[in-house]
């Protein structure tokens, strides 16, 4: 006669060599962390090609994945933009040497914004 042994026993019978060897596998890795005289070496930067290769992509990225209208749109809006920073500053430019006029100060004319820039630059 074969004893009745419940089907749980049976499992935990089944599973008990598993657990113990996965303990002893944990036992071995902590022993081995400890004695480890030195940490890991901290990753290297990432090479400067591989940095190219990044800036190439995520520009390859916004030419596929961003509507050419609407860069265009932005670029034409940051366009309007600075001209009228610009025009402001032509104004404001005015008012000091209207300014400087009246009190009878001497102020020498300077050129301001981005026409100033593209006359002093040598044309290649």
């Amino acid at each position: 006669m074969i004893p009745e042994i419940p089907p749980q026993l049976l499992a935990a019978a089944a599973d008990a060599p598993l657990a113990l060897l996965m303990l002893w596998m944990v036992h071995l890795l902590r022993r081995d962390l400890m004695a480890r005289p030195e940490p890991p070496p901290a990753p290297a930067p990432p090479p400067s090609s591989a940095r190219d290769d990044l800036a190439e992509f995520k520009l390859e990225v916004a030419r596929t994945y961003v509507p050419l209208s609407l860069i265009r749109d932005l670029d034409s809006r940051l366009s309007l933009h600075l001209v009228r920073i610009e025009e402001k500053l032509d104004e404001v430019s005015r008012a000091a040497t209207a300014a400087a006029a009246i009190s009878g100060q001497v102020v020498t004319p300077r050129k301001v914004g981005f026409s100033a820039r593209a006359e002093a630059e040598p044309r290649s």
